[in-house]
């Protein structure tokens, strides 16, 4: 596997994935996104930092025009991720008057927050949206630091971590023994925790994110969590998703799983078997995610 950043993880592989699970969070996200920007000033910069598929900054695209407009600036270290990202947002982006001037404008930037300052390369923004991204960074707490120093005075960080864990599988798939989506999460579990600590330079992070973003200066630290709900019989889409997944699930915690449950994973990963998962109609994906914020004095 190529690591295209520091946290071991090839990314580029992964960009239809990406692309895949922000088509299917794009209702949820949405919300979020008119939450986020309804306080804000006219005209905001807003910095979506690690944006990933593009979800988020589709949602906030759409949410500044819907306000009258303003400038989206998408950060990623990856360039096929960055790329993806901002095909998608610039594909929301409206013009005013059939002009050929966009009411939001959106600027790429490529940068690896573990090695340069955000207030460097996007700031001073009225918000930073940063999800599931500060994870990945060696010194989280630093991280965060430094996302609060692209902040103007008065302007919010809102950093998504953290929630529930996503379900997609029913408890006894009649293959195998029952509850292989817990096990597998366990294995997920063990996963993370050794590629944080094979990172260079890692630094655990022993406390809540509240007292995170209060310790780095923030007032009115406060958090809110939202449901991506896709039920069975759950649409193409999805179910393609929940395939990826549980293929990058028995990438990285094959090694941790019995043997048992590796056979019954490659079953299931098998389009040409009479198990495979991305037939089935009992599938579904379930999850909750947290939004933490905090506001820039």
């Amino acid at each position: 596997m190529t690591a295209h950043t520091h946290d071991g993880i090839d990314w580029t592989s992964r960009v239809a994935s990406l692309r895949r699970a922000a088509e299917i969070d794009a209702d949820a996200v949405r919300v979020i996104a008119r939450r986020l920007v309804r306080t804000l000033p006219d005209d905001p910069t807003v910095v979506d930092v690690g944006c990933g598929g593009g979800g988020m900054a589709v949602a906030l695209v759409e949410s500044l025009t819907a306000r009258g407009g303003g400038t989206v600036v998408l950060v990623d270290a990856v360039p096929e991720v960055l790329d993806a990202a901002v095909t998608a947002a610039r594909a929301a982006a409206t013009y005013e008057n059939d002009t050929t001037t966009p009411t939001v404008r959106v600027r790429p930037v490529l940068a690896d927050l573990a090695a340069e300052q955000p207030a460097d390369i996007a700031g001073p923004a009225h918000l930073v949206w940063a999800s599931r991204v500060v994870h990945h960074l060696p010194d989280q707490r630093r991280g965060v630091g430094d996302l609060v120093a692209a902040l103007a005075p008065g302007g919010w960080l809102a950093l998504g971590e953290g929630g529930l864990e996503s379900r997609c599988l029913p408890w006894d798939l009649g293959i195998g023994e029952p509850g292989l989506h817990d096990r597998l999460a366990h294995a997920r579990a063990e996963w993370f925790v050794r590629m944080r600590e094979s990172m260079p330079g890692s630094v655990r992070l022993p406390v809540g994110w509240n007292t995170v973003l209060t310790d780095a200066g923030l007032v009115e630290v406060t958090a809110f969590s939202y449901l991506v709900d896709h039920p069975a019989p759950a649409k193409p889409v999805v179910r393609e998703l929940v395939v990826q997944q549980l293929q990058w699930l028995a990438e990285v915690g094959a090694q941790r799983l019995h043997a048992a449950d590796r056979h019954a994973l490659t079953r299931l990963l098998d389009p040409d078997d009479p198990a495979f998962i991305g037939r089935r109609d009992d599938v579904f994906l379930l999850s909750t995610g947290t939004v933490h914020l905090g506001r820039k004095p």
